[in-house]
């Protein structure tokens, strides 16, 4: 009698060529997973594919390209993977910016709310269909402890009357949050197989806080809270949780266990009520859907 040979899982890492998105890529490539790197800047991602490869001989990558400032290049991105994969099993919404001078992505959005949360809805909006032919496939949304001190400036998302570098960053990780709730909500009420999930780093010691921060909010994150920070193996534990513990029940919001969650282990965390709040799931929903001109096949919860 034949062994039956179990399915390699497919994963779609944003960010992948530094930081968390790179531990988090070893971490998956280190337990035999296919991991597809979606990265802006293909010369880094191939030096990172080398340096996982020359640990880990025979690990599963592969670089594609997707700038996650441009919607254009989501779609292409997305279209790229439909045509050729007819499933995923996990997509980990990884990527993001924090505190630049006010910039404007390739369609006119503030950056940070383009990058952060506009791209990311878009691209699992385009591959859910691949989700869905997943092995228990999940959504990974990264968040941030500073969701929960934002809050939705619907009335001036560009920045265009007042722009306040952490302001935007805090409003972009609060869109994190809203959203993975909303999609769980989404997704239940659809019956759908595919589980979203929330995760937040702690402070961890990345990229984020030096190469584009400017000023003071580099100062402080980027220099003097540094010997404070954990390492991005460690960092990455509650995206790689989210991603793969079969307890992790859809909905939930994973982050460190240790004082103020700064580091530590993975647990389950509680999101700011604000960002659990069915209307302002609705509202951000049906604005980003506007926005990226990308919608979900399904239904409105409730």
């Amino acid at each position: 009698m034949s062994r039956r040979v179990r399915r390699r899982r497919v994963f779609v890492v944003t960010g992948a060529t530094s930081g968390l998105g790179l531990a988090t890529t070893r971490a998956l490539a280190r337990k035999g997973a296919h991991v597809i790197l979606a990265v802006r800047d293909e010369h880094k991602a191939r030096r990172a594919v080398e340096q996982i490869t020359a640990e880990q001989p025979g690990a599963h990558l592969e670089v594609r390209r997707l700038d996650l400032a441009d919607l254009d290049s989501v779609r292409v991105f997305a279209d790229g993977l439909r045509s050729d994969r007819g499933r995923l099993d996990g997509l980990i919404n990884n990527a993001g910016v924090m505190a630049p001078p006010r910039t404007l992505s390739a369609q006119g959005h503030e950056l940070q709310f383009a990058i952060n949360h506009l791209a990311h809805f878009a691209l699992t909006g385009l591959l859910l269909d691949l989700l869905t032919e997943g092995n228990d496939a999940r959504v990974v949304t990264v968040s941030s402890t500073n969701h929960r001190q934002g809050r939705p400036l619907f009335d001036d998302l560009s920045g265009e009357r007042t722009y306040a570098p952490m302001a935007f960053y805090n409003q972009s990780k609060f869109a994190n949050a809203v959203f993975g709730r909303e999609l769980h909500r989404r997704l239940i009420a659809a019956g759908s197989p595919v589980r979203s999930m929330l995760a937040h780093p702690g402070y961890t010691a990345t990229n984020l806080q030096t190469s584009a921060p400017v000023g003071l909010v580099k100062l402080l994150y980027g220099r003097l809270l540094i010997p404070l920070a954990q390492s991005p193996d460690r960092g990455a534990l509650p995206q790689l949780y989210a991603a793969t513990a079969p307890d992790a029940a859809g909905g939930q919001f994973f982050g460190p266990d240790g004082m103020g969650e700064l580091r530590g282990a993975p647990k389950w965390v509680p999101l700011a009520p604000a960002a659990d709040d069915a209307e302002t799931g609705r509202r951000l929903w049906e604005l980003s859907e506007r926005l990226t001109a990308v919608r979900f096949a399904l239904p409105a919860a409730g």
